[in-house]
Formats: C-alpha cells, sequence, structure tokens
C-alpha cells in the first residue's frame, strides 16, 4: 500500500478543498493517505480583518500541522498551495526550509511528489508557482511525477501538465471543475509510486 501524504497551504481554503479531493481519489485507489496544512506564518490580526480567512483557519483547526515525520514516512507526497506573486507561498516554503535534516541524510532520495496550486486570475502564477515548487524538490532527490496530458479530462478542466491549477472567483468559487484533474494527478502519482516501491 502507497503512503501517500498530502499537505497543503490554504488561506481561505481553496486548497484545502483540492487536497481533500486528492484524498478522496487517493483512497480510492487503495493508498493510506495522511491529509497535514503547513504551520500558518501570517499575524493574527492578518486573519482576524479577513472573514474567508478566518472562516477557513476556524474550519481547518483540527487538521493535523504537518511534519519532518510526516515527509520521511510517506512513499509519496501530494503538494496543494496558493500562488504569491508567482511563487508558492511563505509557509510552504518555510516548511520546505525546515527540511535540512531530511535533506542531509538522504531521507528525500527518490520519495515521488507532484504539486497543486491555486490563484484567482487564470494567468496569476499558478503554473509558475509549480514550476518553482519543482526545482526545490529537485534539491531532494525526490521524483516529480506530473500529471502531463495523460487523461482526456486534464484538456477539460483548465489546467496545465504539470499540476492540477484552480482559479477562484473573488467569492473564492472555483470557476471551472478542477476535481477530475486533481483525481487524475493524485492517482498518477500512486500508480508510478506503486511501479518503483514494488521495485
Amino acid at each position: 500500500m502507497v503512503k501517500l501524504a498530502i499537505i497543503y497551504y490554504s488561506a481561505t481554503g481553496t486548497n484545502y478543498q483540492m487536497a481533500k479531493w486528492a484524498e478522496e481519489a487517493g483512497k480510492e485507489a487503495g493508498a493510506e493517505v495522511k491529509v497535514l496544512k503547513v504551520q500558518e506564518l501570517a499575524p493574527h490580526q492578518a486573519i482576524e480583518s479577513n472573514p474567508a480567512w478566518k472562516k477557513n483557519v476556524e474550519e481547518t483547526k483540527d487538521i493535523p500541522v504537518a511534519s519532518s515525520d510526516e515527509l520521511e514516512w510517506a512513499d509519496a507526497i501530494l503538494f496543494s498551495t496558493a500562488t504569491r506573486f508567482g511563487g508558492y507561498a511563505s509557509q510552504m516554503k518555510q516548511f520546505l526550509d525546515i527540511q535540512g535534516g531530511l535533506w542531509a541524510k538522504g531521507a528525500l532520495i527518490n520519495k515521488t511528489v507532484s504539486a497543486m496550486s491555486s490563484a484567482q486570475n487564470d494567468h496569476g502564477g499558478q503554473e509558475a508557482s509549480i514550476l518553482s515548487f519543482y526545482t526545490s524538490l529537485m534539491h531532494w532527490g525526490a521524483i516529480i511525477v506530473p500529471p502531463g496530458y495523460t487523461d482526456p479530462v486534464l484538456f477539460t478542466t483548465g489546467g496545465n501538465p504539470y499540476g492540477a491549477s484552480a482559479t477562484v472567483d473573488q467569492d473564492g468559487n472555483f470557476t471551472k471543475d478542477v476535481q477530475p484533474a486533481v483525481s487524475v494527478q493524485t492517482k498518477r502519482l500512486i500508480e508510478i509510486t506503486k511501479k518503483i516501491i514494488s521495485e
């Protein structure tokens, strides 16, 4: 059984929803799945000033915070992050930056990884954030598993070959149905991981 860690950062809930869709797909594919959030770094005042952000923090308070232990436990890791100025969120960056101990002992080598993203515009940096994420993961010696165009549904969801990406409107609603793309990406990650760990 593939051990899949789904690690996300979500301010207002978009990437949390994508993580939940991935969890559903992962379980359908027979994986043991953990959904984890990275530590919130934003000041309390910023969260309190945004009703959607405050609501999401409250609704996800029982989601465990990711640690190095889960990275070491996992065979496969699926990341989901909000886009920030064409990169990925600083909360997620900080989580990666503190993994030097695992990196130094080679514990992240050959982990299979994939990434998803979101933004408020169709061309708001989703692809750039995924690609910059993959650059970081190359330093781990991880094996990047993009969805590519391996399923016809990927042409209909507004995504890209690098990873599922969502656009949300001003009210936080998804502008396209990206759940099928998330599902394909998650199941492909598990399929490739099975081939690697069975050797």
